[in-house]
């Protein structure tokens, strides 16, 4: 068969080869309003309740061809034969119902070609559906909503070419009124295109997919019908009362008709009307040079009204009518509009007159199974997830997210960064300079904010992402700004030079003031905003500073989250910011064995490609937090104890919020002396107004301890009732303030001893053993490492203590796989030869102490690539009758290895030891760089328990100022008690194990118990896309000395 010429060539033109052409025929874009009835039918803003929506999702008939050119006039004929066809469900990506493989690439286009050309071989989707619109819908226009299409669509009906558009994050509608049957079966065509012109500046961070991703339906109006309604809620100087601005746009088949009217009526929360009768306008349509024409606008006070914030988000509804000339009514629409302000006043972001921190995230649309067809349960359960981590913004990065997840932020309370469908990140300065994009980039603009510009949750504009800055984006803000003032504009590449590649370190924030309202950088270190927010870069004495990304959430990430927190609440001018990002983007597989994992980059034959760096989330792709997302929730928590008389238990608690009060949180104390309850309350009822202190008393008793014993007072506050996004009981914060105790007695051991005769001391060349009646003990003379440890017939370890340097790298220490990251840590290190240290002796020998102790001391030197002798470790381990080991190193590191993994030992204890108690930081995993939330406890769980199965295997499990902690099996446990606070992690997988595996299925627990003991382990920082650890988490050169006790017991 020919090729199909309707849309597909313009001409000569390879239309997705065309960034001329937007699109043809596309209805101009509206706000997300449906037709009803009536007035009160229009107020429940439920479409099911409408008879003129019929929802198209579901399943359609689908094939592919390799090539656009290959799509045949009979491929959109209304008479051929589609019954061997397949199916697919529509929404859904075709790349993930079996046709073609998801591709990944972050920068790198997944093509050779120069914009705007793609490949001859371009999978191309034709998709079918047949549907019957009702009969009673003659006479009145249709309109089909198709919400998404990856890349490029062209719409067929009952064999006659509708309209192409292009934008894969923008819904396209097409009026198909002349062509539709009604009371008869109809044959919609939708024919995707992969790969086009627009793929180019669709670059975004994600997987490439394809298809039909949202949803499709079909609505009917009046021939004359409401068009179109922008509700804005504003509010006057005194942020006390509001003004409701309203323009509704009536539309006219041909020649406007004079004397039509429209009424419109606003009503509160509870359904209650707020004007005492409905405003109401004839419909302008005068001289076609006289403004307004074809619409009404109006204009009126509403005194005191409820303001919408995150915290508060109350809103209105707004409902019009439409009225023909003999007073009948015709239709109604409505939409929901919120009362606030948004401004930019001496360096701060004002919401409602206040300066608001944001505790944002940013957003993609991903499903492991679905790709980027999100349904609306799985958006309703990533809001409310987001609601309970404390998080109050979020930006959609980077394109407009379907229209359900912004009524979501409107109702749950969300502050929204709402971004244009625009990166060109792998051609950065080319694509936007280029003229024949110039269209794009402003119908893009203009689109977003005609879809969206109702939704109060959204404050700022974004003109899109890595695109450099050019007219195109000067002309994208001039848009914005004359449409709609109400808001502010983002727009990081704007505040870097225009004309000159990002290069952070050399420049300053001063750029754009046409295209951005706030400074918005990309992964910043702190040292610099702090220097901005001191002046010492150029002072803008205007703008406030607005992360749009930090704190890269790659695998084991977010190190330095609450130093960044620290330096929000010291310097005015730093507003918060967006971590990157919320959900990895791993896809389910499943291993020919049937082994389930998230695969990544490469893992469907897609070439070229960037590994893992997709998965970068705080969440897991099944929605299932990371341990790092519980730092964020405890520094954005509500409530925060800022001052306490520990001795009287009165604190001084200060509200975080800026418009609630703290009336909706309760709170209990414990109180807890080396972890165990000796006395717990409930917190006074808090009165506490936005951003407001108060004092209560927990009339804590007075507590005795013995000597070395530890007190703390617990506080965990709660929702005292429910809300739409939580029930009542949902912890919302904690905190942790210790007390002094009253010192009664001396310490005492934590253990009875448990003598068992005099010790004995053999050596020879190889090895030294000490026993007595109940305990056994051999180490190795060469490797200083104790290769029996038994008490009471119990072996307690097979292996260790050795010296340990190297970890399972982490996401931000270099990621696998990749080449040409010379500069990252784990480059460095293993050409420094780090994760291949040998150990050498240096010396061995044994003492016997007159306290009828022995003590073996060691020194071992570690070599690797570096130096032959780039590590010292002096170790001794003194026994005593009892069993107990006490240990002493010294560790020192040579200059020529100036920033290490960690530094510890690792003992190996054989299989049974799972069951794991420590008294230190949790309960999930923690860092030095992480750990604020990790409150120290007494804590019990399991040595399985302790895995983190991020996507790439890497170190995880670790706990911070640990003061001692225990493995047990089912006879005896291994107690170890650190001189000072230590850091540990049990696990069934060696540091090696970690290292050498790319998936979760690489990974084989050992039956031996892995027992990670350190002085300290490297911060986590965000290096993957971001700065390292700060310099006081790193380890350096230097002497460090360290010891801790290993005593073998008895249950």
């Amino acid at each position: 068969m020919p090729p199909n010429p309707d849309l597909i060539h313009i001409g000569s033109l390879k239309s997705w080869m065309a960034p001329e052409c937007v699109s043809i025929n596309r209805v101009p874009m509206r706000a997300t309003i449906y037709p009803f009835p009536s007035a009160e039918t229009a107020r429940s803003l439920d479409r099911e309740k409408t008879p003129w929506f019929q929802l198209l999702n579901g399943q359609w008939r689908f094939k592919t061809v390799e090539r656009p050119e290959n799509v045949a006039l009979s491929d959109t004929a209304l008479d051929c034969d589609r019954s061997h066809w397949d199916t697919v469900e529509v929404p859904g990506n075709w790349t993930l119902q079996g046709y073609g493989a998801p591709h990944y690439t972050n920068v790198q286009m997944p093509f050779p070609d120069e914009p705007p050309y793609v490949p001859q071989d371009n999978l191309t989707g034709i998709y079918a559906r047949e549907f019957t619109v009702p009969g009673n819908w003659e006479g009145r226009r249709v309109v089909i909503h198709l919400g998404g299409a990856e890349s490029v669509l062209y719409l067929y009906l009952n064999g006659q070419a509708i309209g192409l558009s292009k934008d894969s994050r923008l819904p396209s509608e097409f009026d198909i009124s002349r062509s539709v049957r009604f009371g008869q079966s109809n044959l919609v065509i939708a024919v995707v295109v992969k790969w086009s012109d627009a793929s180019f500046i669709e670059d975004q961070d994600q997987w490439w997919m394809g298809g039909l991703h949202r949803e499709i339906y079909l609505y009917s109006t009046g021939s004359v019908h409401l068009a179109d309604l922008f509700a804005v809620g504003n509010l006057e100087h005194n942020y006390t009362d509001g003004r409701l601005h309203l323009t509704v746009k009536v539309g006219f088949p041909r020649q406007p008709e004079k004397d039509w009217l429209v009424e419109a009526q606003l009503f509160d929360p509870e359904g209650k009307a707020i004007f005492n009768r409905p405003l109401r306008s004839s419909v302008y349509v005068g001289k076609p040079s006289q403004w307004p024409r074809l619409q009404v606008e109006f204009e009126e006070q509403v005194k005191e009204p409820r303001l919408w914030s995150a915290e508060l988000p109350n809103l209105y509804t707004v409902v019009a009518t439409l009225r023909n000339p003999e007073g009948r009514e015709i239709e109604s629409t409505a939409t929901r509009v919120g009362f606030r302000s948004v401004e930019v006043k001496n360096r701060s972001l004002l919401v409602n007159g206040k300066r608001v921190l944001i505790k944002g995230v940013n957003r993609h649309d991903h499903h492991d199974t679905k790709g980027k067809a999100l349904d609306r349960e799985t958006m309703r359960l990533d809001a409310v997830t987001m609601k309970r981590f404390n998080f109050n913004a979020v930006r959609a990065s980077h394109y407009p997210n379907d229209p359900y997840w912004l009524d979501l932020c409107d109702e749950l309370g969300f502050y929204v960064i709402d971004e244009a469908n625009l990166e060109a990140h792998g051609f950065y300065q080319q694509v936007g300079r280029d003229r024949r994009y110039a269209d794009a980039f402003l119908e893009r603009a203009i689109r977003m904010l005609e879809r969206d510009k109702n939704h109060p949750s959204v404050i700022l504009w974004s003109l899109g992402n890595e695109t450099g800055y050019s007219a195109n984006h000067d002309a994208m803000a001039g848009w914005i700004r004359g449409y709609d003032p109400s808001r502010p504009l983002h727009f990081e590449p704007g505040i870097w030079v225009q004309g000159v590649e990002k290069q952070p370190s050399e420049k300053v924030y001063d750029g754009g003031y046409r295209v951005t309202d706030v400074v918005c950088p990309m992964y910043p270190p702190i040292d610099r905003l702090i220097e901005w927010a001191e002046d010492k870069l150029h002072p803008d004495r205007t703008r406030p500073l607005i992360m749009c990304e930090y704190s890269h959430a790659m695998g084991n990430s977010n190190g330095s989250l609450a130093d960044y927190w620290d330096a929000f609440e010291k310097y005015p001018g730093l507003q918060g910011g967006f971590i990157w990002e919320w959900i990895d983007h791993g896809i389910k597989q499943k291993t020919p064995e049937g082994q389930e994992y998230w695969a990544y980059g490469g893992d469907f034959g897609d070439e070229p490609n960037d590994l893992n760096f997709v998965c970068d989330g705080l969440v897991w792709p099944d929605r299932t937090p990371h341990p790092g997302i519980y730092e964020f929730k405890y520094l954005a928590q509500p409530v925060k104890v800022i001052g306490s008389d520990a001795g009287t238990g009165v604190l001084e608690i200060q509200n975080k919020q800026d418009f609630a009060s703290l009336a909706w949180i309760s709170g209990q104390w414990e109180l807890k002396v080396n972890g165990n309850v000796v006395a717990k309350g409930q917190l006074p009822v808090l009165h506490t107004p936005p951003q407001g202190k108060e004092r209560v008393n927990l009339q804590v008793p007075d507590i005795s301890a013995d000597s070395g014993q530890e007190v703390f007072l617990h506080l965990r506050f709660y929702a005292a009732t429910g809300t739409a996004w939580c029930q009542s009981g949902h912890e919302v914060g904690w905190h942790q303030v210790s007390i002094p105790a009253k010192i009664t007695k001396e310490a005492r051991s934590k253990v009875a001893r448990h003598d068992a005769g005099p010790l004995t001391l053999e050596e020879n060349r190889d090895r030294f053993t000490i026993e007595n009646d109940s305990f056994q003990l051999v180490a190795s003379r060469p490797t200083g490492r104790i290769e029996t440890l038994r008490w009471q017939g119990q072996d307690f370890l097979l292996d260790g203590p050795k010296l340990q340097i190297w970890r399972g790298p982490t996401d931000n220490d270099g990621i696998k796989g990749w080449t040409e990251q010379t500069w990252r840590p784990l480059n460095k290190w293993r050409a420094q030869g780090l994760d291949k240290m040998a150990v050498k002796p240096v010396s061995a020998k044994a003492n016997r102490n007159q306290d009828g102790s022995i003590t073996l001391s060691f020194e071992h030197l570690g070599a690797c690539a570096a130096s032959e002798r780039a590590l010292s470790h002096q170790h001794s381990y003194t026994i005593t009758p009892d069993g107990g080991i006490q240990v002493e190193n010294i560790f020192i590191v040579d200059q020529t290895i100036p920033d290490l993994p960690r530094l510890g030992v690792v003992l190996i204890l054989p299989p049974g030891f799972e069951k794991l108690s420590w008294f230190g930081r949790g309960p999930f995993e923690n860092y030095g760089d992480r750990k604020r939330a990790a409150l120290v406890d007494l804590y019990e769980s399991t040595v399985m328990e302790q895995y983190v199965p991020y996507i790439m295997p890497q170190e995880h499990g670790n706990h911070t100022d640990v003061r001692w902690l225990s493995l047990s099996c089912e006879k005896a446990r291994l107690l170890v008690e650190a001189a000072g606070p230590m850091e540990f992690s049990a696990s069934h997988y060696t540091a090696q194990d970690l290292d050498a595996a790319y998936h979760t299925y690489d990974l084989h627990p050992r039956a031996e118990v892995i027992l990670n003991l350190d002085y300290r382990q490297r911060g986590l920082g965000t290096e993957s896309c971001g700065p390292g650890p700060l310099e006081q988490y790193k380890i350096r050169p230097g002497r460090y000395s360290w010891s801790y006790r290993l005593r073998p017991l008895g249950i």
